[in-house]
């Protein structure tokens, strides 16, 4: 009987451990900087564009407080690239409609739509323009994707590892990264018995085909 205690014990504890993981923490941060200027014209608008659709692509995320995490992703996203030879002569736009934000929580996804967080009826776009792709990325990945985010009203340059392939159907664009809320104003702390973490981890399935 005490054995059984124990076990169970112990067994409860490994879950707790598990379920309090900030799942950012093997994670590659993305760099924040101030937005940098866009160039108004490119070698890529002589390029082949690929489409950017909820159809064939996918842009999800993992938010987590000290007791545990949160899926979501946005449902409604367009965008495109523009490709020119390769892809550091290329460039990434991509519109995210926020009030189309979904989570495995309804009330969660409810209260993300609020001034809290997202503040969608304010800010009803995020919007992703890329400034600079250089080859070699961090853990491995093919190249370093520079751009400006617009999240929440706010507008900051980031850089984050991308693996990205090109076929003759299309080009995929694989990423995982995390990102700091508060540097966009997202600064809602939560329950003080259950603080909700900083970073917000986010994968892009991009799938962009002509």
């Amino acid at each position: 009987m005490v054995r059984s205690s124990l076990f169970i014990t112990v067994f409860t504890a490994l879950l707790l451990l598990c379920a309090c993981a900030n799942p950012a923490s093997d994670k590659p941060k993305a760099v924040t900087n101030d937005a940098a200027p866009l160039v108004s014209s490119s070698p890529a608008t002589a390029g082949q564009k690929y489409a950017i659709s909820p159809d064939t692509s996918k842009i999800e995320f993992v938010a987590s407080k000290v007791t545990g995490s949160h899926h979501g992703s946005f449902k409604k996203f367009s965008g495109a690239i523009d490709f020119n030879g390769q892809p550091e002569n290329s460039r990434v736009t991509i519109n995210i409609e926020t009030s189309s934000v979904d989570t495995d929580t309804p009330k969660l996804t409810e209260h993300l739509q609020t001034p809290d967080f997202f503040d969608v009826a304010k800010f009803p776009q995020a919007t992703f323009v890329s400034t600079e792709i250089r080859t070699g990325g961090e853990k491995g990945a093919t190249h370093t994707v520079i751009g400006n985010l617009t999240l929440h009203g706010v507008t900051k340059s980031i850089s984050f590892p991308a693996t990205i392939v090109v076929a003759p159907d299309g080009i995929t664009v694989d990423s995982t990264f995390s990102i700091n809320r508060k540097d966009f104003g997202i600064n809602f702390a939560g329950a003080s018995d259950n603080l909700i973490r900083d970073e917000v981890v986010l994968t892009l399935k991009i799938r962009a085909v002509k």
